[in-house]
């Protein structure tokens, strides 16, 4: 692959990202590198003679050292996005920021607009719905149109390790983009996929769902509704208040008042080079320092 730029990089979570191309190939390429998080299962594997230390320095009792365990349990989870279009581009750009907060009246005069004209193609979601692609890794499935939904492994993670666990569920019925979307009438779809998701989590991989982050983002990162099921211990890209929203506390919402998201301010972040961050930015709503 031929480098053209990082897009992003993050010590924290040991991920880098880079746009660039592959031999004659000339459509943009994104790579995200990920280093895997220790596994409990294999230190024995990595604690014995077969790893090579290479140390740094020794002073009293402390000692510092580079461990290389074997070629198999020091691999890099490795996500490809071929062809890239200039909108996964400016995803994964690092870039400064900004928090709007969405009234009713913003998401009809400005967001929703945007909506009709920009987003990402969603073929890749209905090939898994209609069983095109990915059908091996599929979790679990109810074929309810209506209440149904596919539970399958995020493409951040490796479907391995438990540390890390990080599924999605996406919704059979299409025309729910969002958060803004749901009312009364989608409280069965959403019961729906709580509980049979995280009882579908536990009997395969044995975290009980009192173990598990269960939740929605606004925005999302593509307009068909999805439901996010990550380790509660696992700190995943996107969980924070600004973006993440608990299933359950959007069930009762809901509950409380049918109509509780065509009604609420919303907050949700946007990076500068974002179309949609222009638009607020024409009705004075945001500014550039």
């Amino acid at each position: 692959m031929d480098t053209t730029r990082i897009l992003s990089e993050s010590s924290q979570r040991k991920t880098i990202c880079i746009e660039g191309s592959f031999e004659g190939n000339t459509s943009p390429a994104i790579v995200i590198l990920e280093k895997k998080p220790f596994s409990g299962q294999n230190l024995k594997n990595i604690l014995n003679t077969e790893s090579i230390l290479s140390k740094d320095f020794i002073n009293d009792i402390y000692g510092n050292y580079e461990c290389f365990p074997k070629l198999e349990y020091n691999g890099i989870k490795t996500t490809i996005i071929h062809p890239a279009t200039e909108k996964h581009i400016k995803k994964f750009e690092s870039q400064p920021i900004h928090l709007v907060e969405e009234t009713p009246e913003l998401y009809e005069s400005i967001t929703y607009p945007h909506l009709q004209t920009e987003q990402f193609d969603l073929t890749w979601v209905h090939n898994i719905l209609e069983h095109k692609s990915e059908v091996d890794r599929i979790v679990f499935e109810d074929s309810d149109p209506t209440n149904g939904f596919i539970l399958l492994p995020d493409l951040k993670w490796d479907g391995k390790q438990i540390e890390n666990l990080y599924l999605v569920g996406i919704v059979n019925k299409k025309g729910i983009k969002s958060l803004r979307d749901l009312t009364g009438e989608h409280l069965n779809l959403l019961k729906n996929v709580m509980e049979k998701g995280c009882n579908a989590i536990e009997e395969k991989y044995k975290l009980p769902r009192s173990k598990l982050r269960v939740y929605l983002h606004y925005q999302p990162s593509f307009y068909h509704l999805h439901v996010h099921f990550t380790n509660l211990k696992y700190d995943a890209p996107g969980i924070y208040t600004e973006k993440s929203h608990l299933l359950t506390a959007v069930i009762n919402n809901i509950e409380l008042m049918p109509e509780y998201f065509q009604r609420a301010t919303l907050p949700f972040v946007l990076k500068e080079t974002d179309k949609l961050f222009l638009k607020y930015e024409e009705k004075g709503v945001v500014k550039k320092c």
